[in-house]
């Protein structure tokens, strides 16, 4: 065998190389692995282990999976994807950069199978560390959530006090749901959370601005506005009770949502210059593709949408048929 062809052979059982790697193994990500790995691409998937909804009891609105725990889908998937040999996942390891050799992308591009993409992986020690090369890079590293300051507000969060409507308002519609924020879209907020419950109290904590319009508006709904400064949070065992205001004043509610602050998980991808939103989001195409050829992003972390657990599966599914087609540089209707 001559040195060239040993040289290719090499190259092919590389164990360092990939034809993606999957940053990110919540919906998004283990979809798009999935999907990917069925497609015969080699695929890491790099888990933090870190979930955002890790708080969060039960998942709703998953076909066949409606009232799971999130962490058992979570396993389910995993296990799924680690019976296909091509898979492989990284558990609690995070990336630290992830570099485009230009070189080595100008040589060859990814028709050709060249690796343009450096990712510099950390692990719970020195040991656990990885430096890969790979064709594409799905980043499905959702978001960082920042909670309003109130001291017992992680006690309730995940068990009667959620942030998405649309995954848990069903659970809170019989009794006085309170909705905590601060943010300038607590009216489109409040709206939303008008359609699970009819007795809905929007607490602003002195910080949130609603006009004078908003709030008539919300009235004529039949949903409250309360202005005042929160003290804390009352109940037991996870099961919010009331909301304390500063004055002493106690509501009584038997639910909740809290309108958190959002933060996309991107600061690692710095070196890529990718096209974020004023929010932070990376911005995608209707098909996941970034502004960088290569890297394509799905879930949260992308431009905002229905923040659901489903929704984030298809966003990481359809991506994975994409790279497919990209990877061949074919276009086909489906």
């Amino acid at each position: 065998m001559s040195d060239e062809a040993g040289s290719s052979a090499h190259e092919a059982y590389d164990s360092d190389a990939y034809d993606c790697v999957v940053i990110g193994a919540g919906p998004a990500g283990l979809s798009a692995a999935l999907n990917l790995t069925r497609a015969r691409q080699r695929v890491l998937v790099v888990d933090s282990d870190r979930p955002r909804h890790a708080a969060t009891m039960l998942s709703h609105g998953f076909l066949t999976r409606d009232g799971v725990p999130p962490h058992e889908l979570r396993r389910i998937a995993r296990e799924e994807l680690e019976r296909y040999p091509e898979a492989e996942i990284l558990r609690r390891s995070t990336v630290d950069r992830v570099e485009r050799d230009h070189d080595r992308d100008e040589a060859g591009g990814a028709h050709a199978g060249a690796h343009p993409f450096t990712v510099r992986i950390s692990g719970r020690t020195a040991a656990g560390a990885r430096v890969v090369r790979s064709r594409t890079v799905v980043v499905a590293t959702g978001l960082r959530e920042t909670l309003p300051a109130l001291p017992s507000i992680r006690a309730y969060y995940g068990m009667s006090l959620f942030s998405c409507a649309a995954c848990d308002g069903y659970e809170q519609g019989e009794g006085p749901v309170a909705l905590i924020g601060e943010t300038d879209d607590l009216f489109a907020r409040a709206l939303l959370v008008g359609q699970w419950s009819s007795t809905v109290t929007v607490f602003t904590n002195g910080v949130a601005s609603l006009t004078a319009h908003e709030e008539s508006e919300l009235g004529d709904r039949g949903i409250r506005v309360e202005r005042r400064v929160i003290d804390d949070l009352e109940g037991e065992r996870g099961a919010i009770a009331a909301v304390r205001l500063f004055d002493g004043e106690r509501i009584p509610v038997t639910g909740g949502f809290v309108r958190p602050l959002w933060h996309p998980i991107v600061g690692f991808l710095a070196d890529l210059d990718l096209d974020t939103d004023a929010s932070g989001h990376l911005v995608t195409d209707r098909d996941g593709r970034t502004s960088l050829a290569g890297v394509y992003a799905a879930g949260d972390v992308a431009a905002p949408g229905p923040q659901q657990l489903i929704v984030a599966a298809g966003a990481g599914a359809r991506a994975a048929a994409i790279i497919t087609h990209d990877l061949l540089g074919v276009t086909t209707a489906h």
